[in-house]
């Protein structure tokens, strides 16, 4: 079956009887509102010493910061994504959204670790706005433009974790880490009043007008696994290319700390741009689905990530070819990461219109499951291996991922 063919008969299935295009200015909009709920997960990994010897907490506890905005998004993911089948998507964005706003204040004026801790999984949680507003802006969109649309939003959440370091970075040095979490909670509440007034209202889509009870549609996520196979295969590829991406960024500070390039932490962070500049490759990416080529990016994109690794490994010999050729590939592996997220949402996102948070909840479920196996592998391999044993994690999986893509293509062929 042709891409062109594969994608019309989706396009078929896709059709929301309440689409409509989204006025103008609404996707820039919500790309913001979707980077700047993303961002508050990634804001304190560059300031984690400052904060622990702040709030009392021990530098070998650190960590626990990161680990605890993980496990709060994780949580939203399965708990709270769904509920946008259930509930007007308009309000529950709106809600999600201003709740991340206070829950960042509660992190701002943290004196103890607990209260500290307690705030940054609560504003975990509620971030998940962003994949309810990332569905939400496919359902606005004709069939024809959908892909269009996921990769605005898209754009605008790459770019919210990407520069989060980055920004972290200037405004700490500015006025201390407090400041950070100010400024971000401030510029969400904004957002949750401008979505309140441009978002259109959005009443769950349900068969027959009926409305599953929240114990029913947690359950029904669960089964869609078993239920739909497309899930399935892009399921496995976002969580490898995810799992992919992590890799890099979780090493990547490790090789530019230390030798041969001994970076400071400021300067690290300024890698965050090249990641963006990579993501900006989202919006071709979902103008290409609308053009019937959504299989045949993700199969380039899984190529790339594999190329990637190969020019990645030549960057740990240092110098300024090693240099070049550590931000040629990254540039490359970000590019090519999400050419196959966004692919993957098109999909899925076509699958069943009327139930799509809760495909994009078991969707994302699995891609922040990669996104974490790749971060703790990378971690143990620099240990053990370094820059030769990560980029070698970094081509298996992308390896994997080459070989899903192709097991995929081939089934659906017969």
């Amino acid at each position: 079956m042709s891409d062109v063919a594969s994608t019309r008969r989706t396009r078929g299935r896709a059709a929301d009887p309440g689409s409509r295009s989204p006025g103008r200015g609404l996707l820039p909009l919500m790309a913001v509102a979707a980077g700047l709920s993303v961002a508050g997960n990634y804001f304190a990994q560059p300031l984690l010493d400052v904060i622990a010897r702040q709030v009392h907490l021990a530098p070998s506890l650190g960590g626990l910061v990161v680990t605890v905005a993980q496990v709060g998004y994780g949580a939203g993911l399965l708990l709270l994504v769904p509920l946008g089948d259930l509930l007007d998507r308009r309000r529950l964005a709106v809600l999600l959204t201003a709740l991340t706003a206070a829950f960042l204040l509660v992190t701002a004026t943290a004196t103890n670790a607990a209260v500290l801790l307690a705030g940054t999984a609560l504003t975990g949680l509620t971030s998940v706005a962003a994949q309810v507003i990332v569905p939400f802006a496919a359902s606005l969109a004709e069939p024809e433009r959908r892909g269009r649309a996921v990769g605005t939003v898209m754009t605008g959440l790459l770019l919210g974790i990407l520069l989060a370091r980055t920004a972290s970075g200037l405004l700490a040095g500015a006025g201390g880490w407090r400041t950070v979490f100010f400024v971000n909670a401030g510029l969400m509440a904004v957002m949750a009043v401008a979505l309140h007034r441009r978002l259109p209202s959005a009443p769950p889509e349900t068969a027959g007008g009926e409305r599953p009870g929240y114990p029913r549609l947690l359950g029904s996520s669960l089964a869609l696994l078993a239920r739909e196979p497309a899930l399935r295969w892009r399921g496995a590829m976002g969580a490898l290319a995810f799992g992919v991406f992590s890799v890099l960024w979780t090493a990547l500070a490790f090789l530019m700390s230390g030798p041969p390039y001994h970076w400071s932490t400021s300067a690290i962070g300024l890698l965050g741009l090249v990641g963006a500049a990579g993501s900006l490759s989202a919006s071709v990416t979902g103008r290409l689905g609308d053009r019937g080529l959504v299989h045949r990016v993700s199969g380039i994109s899984a190529a790339l990530l594999l190329v990637s690794w190969a020019v990645l490994a030549a960057g740990g010999s240092g110098g300024a070819w090693g240099l070049v050729a550590l931000l040629a590939g990254m540039l490359v592996l970000d590019a090519a990461s999400q050419g196959v997220h966004i692919s993957n949402q098109n999909i899925v996102y076509a699958l069943r219109p009327e139930i799509r948070n809760r495909l994009n909840s078991v969707y994302m479920t699995l891609y922040f499951i990669g996104g974490a196996a790749g971060s703790a592998g990378a971690s143990a391999l620099w240990g053990l291996a370094g820059w030769t044993g990560v980029c070698a994690l970094g081509g298996a999986m992308s390896a994997a991922l080459v070989a899903v893509w192709t097991l995929d293509r081939i089934l659906a062929h017969r």
